[in-house]
C-alpha cells in the first residue's frame, strides 16, 4: 500500500511535543509494512543531518521550507481576522501552508501514485482537496477538535483572550464541520474527542431536505509510549519530591504548572517542609521561569532524557484543566512507574480503576483533593508500589507504539 503522509510539523527526533511524538512513531510503523511518502515542512531549527535520518524512515521524503513570517500588532491580527472571516481558514492553519506542499501533493494525486493520504494533525487538512475523497482513502489524524478546545477554555475561564475566542468559536464550529466533511474517516484520541465531533456535526445541516455535507466515520486511537524511553524504575526513591512535565510554552501546561505551583504546593509545603517541584520541559515560558524563583521550585527546561528526571520523583501531577486528547505526559510517567495523581483532563482517555479493578492511578481536580492524594502517596509506600506496577502493566498492555501503529494500520485497510 502506498501511503502519503502529510506534516507541517517535522516529526524528527521525536522529543518537542505530542503532534511529533505520534506523527513519527505512527510514520515508523507503518513504513515498516507500507511505502510511505511523506511531506513536511522544515521549521529553521531542523539540521540536515536529521533531515537525513527522517530520510531513511520512509520511502520519499519531500521537506519544504518555513512559510513566510506572519505580520504581528494590531493591523496584522485585524488582517488575519478578516480573511478568517472570509476563507472560513483558521490563521494558524493559513500560516504554516506551503504552496510548494500543495502543488507537490496536488501531483502525487493526479498521478496515482498513493492509495491512502493521511493528515497528521488537523492543521494539515488544508492539502487535501474534497474531490480526493471519490478516488482514495484519505484520513484526518487529529488529536482534538479545535471547535472544542476554545469552546472548553471559554468555558473555564481559562482563556487568555476570551473576546478573540467568543469571536472565533462559531466561526471555528464552521471550519470544524466543512474540512471534516472532505475525509473519509477522522481518527481522534479519546472517546470524549469523539463525542465532542459528533455533537458538532449531528444532525447534519440538510438544504431542500438533502444533507449538504458528508458526516465521516469517527474513530479513536490513542497515542502510545516508547518502552524503551520510558523504562520503568528501577528504585522507589521515596521523599518529598514532585514532578510535572511538559513543553512549557504550550498554554495548556503553563496553567497546569502555575495551579500547581501556586495553589498545590504551599500546602503541601506546609505539612512536608521539604517538599519539592521540578518542572521539566523545553521552551519555559517566563511565566513558568519565574516559578523557579519560589521555594522548593526547579524549571530544569529540555532535558535529555525525561524518564531519568521521573525516577527521581515520588509523585509526578498531571493538573490539567484545559486541553483534551490523551496525554503523553501521563502515558509516559505510568510506563516510567512514576505514581500518579492527576485531574480528569489528565486521565482523559484512560481506564485508572477503581472498584475491581487496580487502580492505575488517583484522581484530583480540587486543590485539596491533591494534597491529600500526593501526602496518602508520601507517606504509603505499598500505595506508590502498587500504583507504579498496574501503571505500567496498563501500558504494556494497551499503549505500546506497536499496538498503537497496529489500529491504525488496520484502519488505513479497511
Amino acid at each position: 500500500m502506498k501511503i502519503l503522509m502529510l506534516s507541517s510539523t517535522f516529526p524528527y527526533p521525536p522529543s518537542r511535543g505530542g503532534t511529533q511524538v505520534r506523527t513519527f512513531n505512527l510514520l515508523q510503523y507503518l513504513s515498516q509494512r507500507h511505502e510511505v511518502i511523506l511531506g513536511t515542512v522544515r521549521s529553521p531549527d531542523i539540521t540536515d543531518a536529521q533531515i537525513d535520518t527522517l530520510r531513511g524512515q520512509v520511502t520519499e521524503l519531500a521537506v519544504f521550507e518555513t512559510p513566510g513570517i506572519v505580520s504581528t500588532g494590531i493591523t496584522g491580527k485585524i488582517r488575519r481576522f478578516s480573511r478568517f472571516l472570509q476563507s472560513g481558514t483558521p490563521p494558524n492553519v493559513l500560516s504554516s501552508y506551503s504552496q510548494e506542499m500543495q502543488n507537490w501533493a496536488d501531483e502525487l494525486v493526479t498521478a496515482g501514485k498513493c492509495d491512502a493520504v493521511t493528515c497528521e494533525h488537523s492543521v494539515n487538512e488544508i492539502y487535501v482537496r474534497p474531490e480526493w475523497r471519490q478516488k482514495l482513502l484519505t484520513v484526518a489524524n487529529i488529536h482534538s477538535s479545535v471547535w472544542g478546545t476554545c469552546r472548553e477554555m471559554l468555558a473555564t475561564g481559562t482563556s487568555e483572550k476570551p473576546l478573540r475566542d467568543r469571536l472565533n468559536l462559531p466561526l471555528l464550529a464552521r471550519y470544524e464541520k466543512r474540512y471534516c466533511s472532505k475525509f473519509s474517516r477522522i481518527v481522534a484520541t479519546t472517546s470524549t474527542d469523539r463525542e465532542q465531533l459528533l455533537e458538532l456535526l449531528s444532525p447534519p445541516v440538510r438544504v431542500r431536505g438533502k444533507q449538504d455535507f458528508f458526516v465521516p466515520p469517527i474513530d479513536v486511537i490513542p497515542n502510545g509510549v516508547d518502552l524503551t524511553q520510558f523504562p520503568y524504575r528501577s528504585i522507589d526513591p521515596g521523599g518529598h519530591t514532585l514532578i510535572f512535565a511538559g513543553a512549557m510554552n504550550n498554554l495548556p501546561n503553563i496553567d497546569a504548572a502555575r495551579f500547581l505551583s501556586l495553589q498545590i504546593l504551599p500546602p503541601l509545603q506546609q505539612r512536608y517542609r521539604d517538599a519539592t517541584l521540578t518542572l521539566v520541559g523545553a521552551s519555559p515560558v517566563p511565566e513558568v521561569l519565574a516559578l523557579g524563583k519560589l521555594p522548593g521550585i526547579q524549571v530544569v527546561g529540555r532535558v535529555q532524557r525525561v524518564a531519568e528526571y521521573l525516577h527521581q520523583a515520588a509523585v509526578c501531577v498531571v493538573p490539567m484543566r484545559i486541553g483534551f486528547g490523551i496525554k503523553n505526559k501521563t502515558l509516559e510517567a505510568m510506563a516510567a512507574g512514576t505514581p500518579l495523581v492527576a485531574s480528569d483532563r489528565g486521565l482523559e482517555g484512560l481506564a485508572v480503576g477503581g472498584g475491581p479493578q487496580p487502580r492505575r492511578a488517583l484522581r484530583a481536580n480540587k486543590v485539596q483533593e491533591y494534597v491529600e492524594a500526593i501526602a496518602s502517596l508520601f507517606e504509603n509506600q505499598q500505595l506508590r508500589q502498587d500504583l507504579s506496577q498496574s501503571a505500567r502493566s496498563l501500558v504494556e498492555s494497551q499503549y505500546t507504539w506497536d499496538i498503537i501503529g497496529r489500529q491504525y494500520d488496520r484502519l488505513l485497510q479497511f
